[in-house]
C-alpha cells in the first residue's frame, strides 16, 4: 500500500492586537515625519481592514523576530501533538532575521526541542508552500514518519519609517522628477504584515474520530522565470535590462543612496502578467491533467495580495475552463493581512479550527509569488 500523508493540525500565531487601518502609520512611524500620500489610495484598492505587527505598540520596539514568530506557531501544535517526538522542521520565510545560520536552525534552537532534521526554504510567499512540499515528500518516501512545516514572515521589521528617513533625503530631489520611484518604495508598506503559521503532518491520520485530518493528495509547484525577468526584489537593484545587480556588487554607502535593502516591486510588470502566469498557464495544464476539475472542489483557498486581484484571478480561472464560484472561496485577507509566504497557513488554520471542514470535503489551494513569477496549487480531502 502507498504511504499517505496527512495534515493533522494547523495553528497559527499573529503577535499583538490586530492594528487598523487609521493607525497603522503611527504604529510604522511616517516616513520623515510626514504622512504618506498612497496610503489610503493602497488600502482602498487592496481591501485590508486590519493585520498584525510584531512591533510593542507601548515601545515601538520590535516584540518578536521571525524565529519567534515561527517558534510561537510551532508551540500552539503541542496542544494536540508531542513535539519532542518531531523528526523532521521545514521552516519557510522571504526574510529571516540573519544571513546565516538558515531560517530553520534559529526556530529549532528557539524551541529547544531534542534533535531532528532542520531544512530552510527560501522564496517569497512560495517559501511556505516549498516547506510543506518538503516534508510532505520525506513522509511519503518513507524516509520520516512525522514532521512540521513551517511558513512566517517578519515584513515590518522593513517598513518601519526610520529606515528610510535617510534615503528619503538623500533622493528628494530624484522623487520630486519621478514620483513613480516614490510609489514604488511606499506601495509594499500598506500591502505586508506580520505573522506565522504551523502544520504537523504525519503518515496516520488523526486517531480521534472526532477530529479531521487532512490527506495531502498533491502539491504542484512551477516556476516562469526562465520567460519573465524580476517583478519583486530585495537586496538589489534592477537595470534596465531587467537583471538584477545584488548588494555585494555595491560599496556599503551605495547600499542607502540606490535602496538596496527596501522592498521593490516593478507594480506595471505585476498587473499585466501575475494572472496570466500563476493562475491560467497553470491551471490550464491541471485541468487538462485531470488533476483539478472545478465541478468537485468545494473550497478554493486563494492567497492573493491584494482584494484589487480577487475578480481577476476568477476571470483567470475561467480562462482555464476552472470557474469554482466564488460563494466557494474562502479568504481571511481582510482581518489578517497579507502575510506572504505564511498566508496560506492562516487561511487554513481558521478553517480547520472552525469545524468548516466536513468529511470527504475536497480543498484547492492557490499561492502565486512576483517575485519571478512562480505558482503554487495544493489538492487537500478531509478525512
Amino acid at each position: 500500500m502507498q504511504q499517505q500523508v496527512f495534515i493533522n493540525n494547523i495553528s497559527a500565531f499573529l503577535p499583538n492586537e490586530p492594528v487598523s487601518n487609521d493607525t497603522m502609520e503611527s504604529l510604522l512611524v511616517p516616513v520623515s515625519h510626514r504622512p504618506s500620500r498612497v496610503r489610503k489610495l493602497i488600502l482602498r484598492s487592496n481591501e485590508i481592514t486590519s493585520r498584525y505587527y510584531a512591533i510593542d505598540p507601548k515601545t515601538g520596539l520590535a516584540s518578536h523576530n521571525n524565529a519567534q514568530l515561527t517558534a510561537e506557531a510551532i508551540r500552539k501544535l503541542g496542544s494536540r501533538v508531542n513535539l519532542d517526538t518531531m523528526e523532521l522542521l521545514a521552516c519557510g520565510t522571504t526574510f529571516p532575521d540573519q544571513l546565516m545560520p538558515n531560517h530553520a536552525l534559529m526556530v529549532h534552537g528557539e524551541l529547544g526541542s531534542p534533535p531532528c532534521e532542520a531544512v530552510a526554504t527560501a522564496g517569497v510567499c512560495l517559501a511556505g508552500t516549498m516547506s510543506l512540499k518538503y516534508v510532505y515528500m520525506a513522509i511519503l518516501s518513507g524516509l520520516n514518519s512525522n514532521g512540521v512545516a513551517t511558513g512566517s514572515e517578519n515584513s515590518s521589521s522593513l517598513l518601519r519609517g526610520h529606515l528610510f528617513n535617510e534615503e528619503m533625503m538623500i533622493q528628494e530631489k530624484e522623487f520630486a522628477k519621478h514620483p513613480e520611484l516614490a510609489f514604488e518604495k511606499d506601495f509594499l508598506r500598506w500591502m505586508l504584515s506580520d505573522g506565522a503559521g504551523a502544520v504537523w503532518m504525519s503518515n496516520k491520520a488523526n486517531k480521534d474520530p472526532q477530529k479531521i485530518s487532512l490527506r495531502v493528495d498533491w502539491i504542484h509547484q512551477k516556476s516562469y522565470a526562465g520567460e519573465l525577468e524580476t517583478c519583486m526584489y530585495t537586496g538589489a537593484e534592477k537595470q534596465p535590462d531587467g537583471s538584477l545587480r545584488g548588494w555585494r556588487e555595491y560599496f556599503p554607502k551605495e547600499w542607502l543612496d540606490h535602496s538596496i535593502f527596501s522592498i521593490k516591486q516593478d507594480v506595471k510588470l505585476l498587473n499585466e502578467k501575475i494572472i496570466e502566469y500563476t493562475v491560467s498557464k497553470p491551471l490550464t495544464d491541471l485541468v487538462n491533467q485531470g488533476r483539478v476539475d472545478p465541478n468537485h472542489i468545494d473550497w478554493f483557498l486563494p492567497h492573493y495580495s491584494s482584494g484589487f486581484f480577487r475578480d481577476k484571478v476568477h476571470a483567470g480561472m475561467k480562462l482555464a475552463h476552472c470557474d469554482i464560484p466564488q460563494k466557494k472561496w474562502f479568504s481571511n485577507l481582510a482581518t489578517k493581512g497579507n502575510t506572504g509566504s505564511a498566508s496560506i497557513y492562516i487561511i487554513l488554520e481558521e478553517l480547520f479550527s472552525s469545524g468548516h471542514f466536513k468529511k470527504g470535503e475536497r480543498i484547492l489551494c492557490y499561492v502565486p509569488e512576483s517575485g519571478r513569477f512562480s505558482t503554487a496549487f495544493m489538492h487537500f480531502t478531509v478525512v
